[in-house]
């Protein structure tokens, strides 16, 4: 190791210049031993635990909102069956009660 520590009266110590290569090596030694430490660590598990918990969350909103869409689909074909009715109703009124005054004009022992 090129990078040799003097020490001082004064209890500091001091680095000599360090090889650029060296540097890198290290600091990509220090980074492997920090991904490696954190990959034998715990706090994987517990992310695993969490995103089942968060998948099992959006499958329950899942089918809930698809529940929710099929009965509001069901709800508008009802309305509307409902209101064809009405239609046809009002249809079979208009031509038997409503009928224009010309017609009831031909018709004279219609109208009294």
């Amino acid at each position: 190791m090129s990078g040799l520590v003097t020490r001082r009266q004064n209890g500091y110590s001091r680095m000599e210049k360090e090889d650029p290569e060296e540097k890198k090596h290290r600091q990509a030694q220090f980074l492997i031993y920090k991904i490696m430490e954190q990959a034998n660590s715990g706090t994987r598990r517990r992310s695993s635990c969490l995103r089942i918990r968060i998948r099992k969350f959006k499958l329950r909103i899942g089918r809930r909102l698809k529940k929710l869409k099929k009965t509001m689909s069901m709800g508008f074909c009802t309305a509307r069956n409902g209101i064809c009715k009405q239609f046809g109703q009002l249809r079979t009124c208009k031509s038997l009660f409503g009928r224009p005054k010309e017609e009831a004009l031909a018709f004279p022992s219609l109208v009294s």
